[in-house]
């Protein structure tokens, strides 16, 4: 029964340590399992029009590690976790500027007032979310490992568009290409790997999970408790930069032939085992890796899985970019990807070949979570999802969506400016009341102001530094 899945939903769970080193990492599992509870439901808005009303019998998880990939739709779920944290009075751990050391892994030092705790209870934080490279071990150092663990994956074709416009002034690699299609039609002219802001060029996502490539394997050895990859399921994908509503019409391609090993404890330690091992570690940590293609859709199972309102999880898009050329040709109602698109694609997929296979691997598991969700109730939540969004963007911004960064005179909601394409923000309408107008900058505070909010709030002695944009790193 529904009502039973979501009052109890048990997953077995060996909590990993991943113990980095320079010539490779190994992994060590906490020994026991432990059942997860699905958590509770928050009040709404009064001026959001509500779709019908659900009882939960269940309480909201407020233990909560997200990992923030790089240009995967992240700086829109940031939000959502600064929001319901400040509503809720949790506390953040949150780094001293803007980032935690990153590129480099996460250090538990590098949290904001932590200090060692020799138990779960004892630890003072209720939400990590901003941007690190993932180190499990030094995260629970920090964070119960009991908490709601998650991420967020992006199609390589997209995710590749996207970082050379944002990262070509950091990136040495694509400082070096006069385009994108140059850099992929031969990336072996420009990659150096170790390059200063080569991470950026080359499997980013797998980057940002804290896993190294494969020259770093020769001397690995794999957990006989290493746990097995799920069985396939078919895999839902949509054309680089296309619009992620297409949920109930999936397009198939030559990546449904992705295999399973029959064995991931193995002395012949290939690539393709070694991409296994790390996709079955990524699944003992993580309880859910949304998709950006099914963002909404992937709104949907979170509040699930957390026991929250669909309140709690909508919000608007932050981060996004304008005037980025799009090859993607709109007629009738349908998508036409061009024949220039499509090799592109496939050439920043087989160059992003690590991502791939996390893409592949978490677009599955998705399916599966929506499947056992039910495909029609997700797709009325969807829906009731999207007719709030729209009725906040009505209710709270001008011109009812974002905007050229030109428009916005207030500094508090003016987003930083990097890279070659502008950085869209949001202009509140003019005459809310007090209430209204407080929630709607909630909605529209860009993440590095709402961090500083949320510094100030908890550590009120200090005065946060102005914002000088010369002096930040990348989001």
């Amino acid at each position: 029964m529904a009502w039973t899945m979501r009052l109890w939903r048990p997953r077995s769970l060996g909590v990993a340590l991943g113990v980095f080193m320079t010539i490779g990492f190994g992994l060590q599992f906490l020994g026991g399992s432990f059942q997860r509870r699905l958590p509770g439901l928050q009040l709404r808005q009064s001026w959001i029009p509500s779709l019908g009303t659900t009882v939960k019998s269940c309480l909201p998880r407020q233990r909560l590690v997200f990992l923030k990939t790089h240009k995967s739709g992240s700086s829109s779920v940031l939000n959502l976790l600064h929001r319901y944290g400040d509503q809720q009075g949790l506390r953040f751990a949150l780094p001293a500027h803007y980032q935690f050391g990153y590129p480099k892994l996460f250090q538990a030092s590098k949290v904001k007032g932590y200090h060692p705790q020799s138990s779960d209870t004892q630890k003072p934080f209720h939400i990590l979310c901003h941007h690190m490279r993932f180190n499990l071990k030094e995260v629970l150092q920090v964070m119960p490992s009991d908490s709601f663990f998650f991420s967020i994956v992006r199609d390589p074709a997209a995710l590749a568009r996207s970082a050379f416009s944002y990262y070509k002034s950091v990136s040495s690699a694509f400082r070096k290409a006069p385009s994108l299609a140059a850099f992929l039609s031969n990336p072996q002219a420009f990659y150096r790997p170790g390059a200063r802001g080569n991470h950026y060029a080359r499997n980013l996502l797998w980057f940002d999970f804290g896993l190294p490539s494969p020259p770093e394997t020769k001397t690995m050895k794999v957990s006989p408790q290493l746990p097995r990859d799920p069985k396939s399921l078919q895999l839902h994908i949509v054309p680089s930069g296309a619009s992620p509503g297409t949920l109930f019409h999936p397009i198939t391609t030559a990546a449904n032939s992705y295999k399973q090993p029959a064995s991931l404890v193995s002395s012949d330690f290939r690539p393709s085992s070694f991409i296994q091992w790390g996709l079955a570690w990524l699944d003992s940590v993580f309880d859910l890796v949304m998709v950006a293609e099914y963002f909404d859709e992937s709104l949907v199972l979170l509040a699930d899985a957390l026991c929250w309102s669909l309140d709690d999880v909508v919000g608007f898009m932050h981060n996004a970019q304008a005037g980025k050329k799009q090859s993607l040709i709109r007629t009738a109602n349908k998508t036409v990807v061009t024949g220039e698109d499509q090799q592109l694609a496939k050439q920043a997929r087989a160059w992003n070949n690590l991502d791939w296979a996390l893409y592949i691997h978490f677009n599955r598991s998705l399916w599966a979570r929506i499947e056992q969700y039910g495909r029609s109730r997700l797709q009325r939540a969807v829906a009731e999802l999207r007719a709030r969004r729209e009725a906040l963007a009505k209710r709270c911004l001008m011109g009812g969506e974002a905007l050229d960064p030109k428009y916005i005179a207030d500094v508090k909601l003016r987003p930083l400016q990097f890279g070659s394409a502008k950085v869209l923000g949001y202009v509140l309408q003019s005459g809310l009341n007090q209430k209204d107008k407080e929630e709607c900058e909630r909605l529209a505070t860009p993440e590095l102001q709402y961090k500083d909010k949320l510094d100030a709030k908890q550590f009120p002695p200090t005065v946060s530094s102005p914002l000088k944009s010369s002096r930040l790193l990348p989001p």
